[in-house]
């Protein structure tokens, strides 16, 4: 009798659906080309450290290959094509006015873990809300974007940047490098190999030591222009569907958070410092010349750059950001980074 009745149990037993908890599985685009290190380094890392904090309860991947271009990795993450993504801030100054604080020109500094330290402590405290469609995860800032001749003539005067055909980023760097009397072409930055490497310009501005490597172009760079402040840099803010956020508990959101913001943030800005510099390292054996910039064209490059800030300021303003205490607030935590 008791066989039978152990048997029966044990039967039931066998019978009963095993009881598992699902996974929360986060697909994370990165628009770089796959071996950046971006897509090898950064967001791995931060999937490795997501997995371990919430014991394997929220885990992802990455695709092979970016699954839309540049300007849409917001919407893509919106309309749920894939769970999260980096989006250069630069492309969609049309929703967002906040993060462009640090991409204001001559107000960075050459220490990119710094910005971006600073920048997500500005967000915090001035526009922690402004990403209302999306849950924001992080930000951070990338080394100074540089002006690069691929011409034997470095370019140091007014007259030498005016009579250029130049490939620039879209927004401040477009706009000032316009006013000054360059032909400007503007494309993101995974663009622009085709319209460099294609002779379409003759000089381009607005990219770091690690971008001229990962895009291919420092065959066509002939010499680098120093400035004594950076010029411009760029920044980027790094989303989460809200629909897919909402899946997680508040418990894992939490866990989450404390691996995101400014701890994923500076270790990207502290990368692309590391990869710039070991690129700028070999300057003298690809031949190419660094020199130092004309007062003259640095205080040109300034004047053009004002009417990009105030308009900036407007802009932030009627979107109901303190635009000045942001701005303010920014540089001083850059100093104070620093030092």
């Amino acid at each position: 009798m008791k066989l039978k009745l152990f048997a029966s149990i044990f039967a039931a037993i066998m019978l009963t659906p095993t009881i598992t908890h699902a996974k929360t599985r986060l697909i994370v685009n990165c628009f770089w080309p796959p071996k950046h290190f971006v897509c090898q380094d950064i967001l791995p890392t931060w999937l490795d450290e997501v997995e371990r904090v919430t014991e394997g309860r929220v885990v992802g991947n990455i695709p092979p290959k970016s699954v839309a271009p540049p300007p849409e990795q917001l919407a893509s993450v919106e309309k749920g094509v894939v769970d999260a993504a980096v989006q250069f801030n630069g492309l969609i100054a049309n929703r967002v006015s906040g993060p462009l604080v640090a991409m204001q020109p001559f107000v960075g500094v050459s220490d990119a873990e710094v910005m971006s330290q600073a920048l997500w402590d500005t967000s915090q405290r001035f526009f922690p809300d402004e990403f209302d469609t999306v849950q924001l995860l992080s930000m951070w800032v990338i080394s100074p974007g540089q002006l690069f001749s691929g011409t034997d003539t470095p370019i140091t005067t007014v007259d030498e940047f005016k009579n250029r055909k130049m490939w620039a980023l879209p927004g401040p760097l477009a706009a000032m490098s316009g006013s000054l009397g360059a032909g400007v072409v503007a494309s993101p930055a995974v663009q622009s190999n085709e319209v460099i490497a294609n002779g379409v310009v003759d000089s381009h501005i607005g990219l770091g030591g690690d971008a001229i490597a990962s895009f291919q172009v420092i065959p066509y760079v002939k010499s680098m222009t120093k400035f004594s402040r950076a010029v411009y840099t760029t920044s980027f803010s790094f989303v989460i569907n809200k629909d897919k956020w909402a899946e997680i508990s508040s418990e894992d959101q939490a866990a989450i958070m404390a691996v995101s913001g400014a701890k994923i943030g500076t270790m990207a800005g502290a990368k692309w410092d590391d990869v710039g510099d070991k690129v700028f390292a070999t300057f003298e054996e690809n031949g190419i010349e660094i020199v130092d910039v004309e007062p003259s064209l640095e205080q040109a490059m300034v004047g053009a750059a004002k009417p990009i800030t105030a308009k900036w300021l407007a802009d932030a303003k009627a979107a109901g950001i303190d635009s000045q205490g942001a701005l303010d607030f920014y540089k001083q935590r850059l100093v104070e980074l620093s030092q």
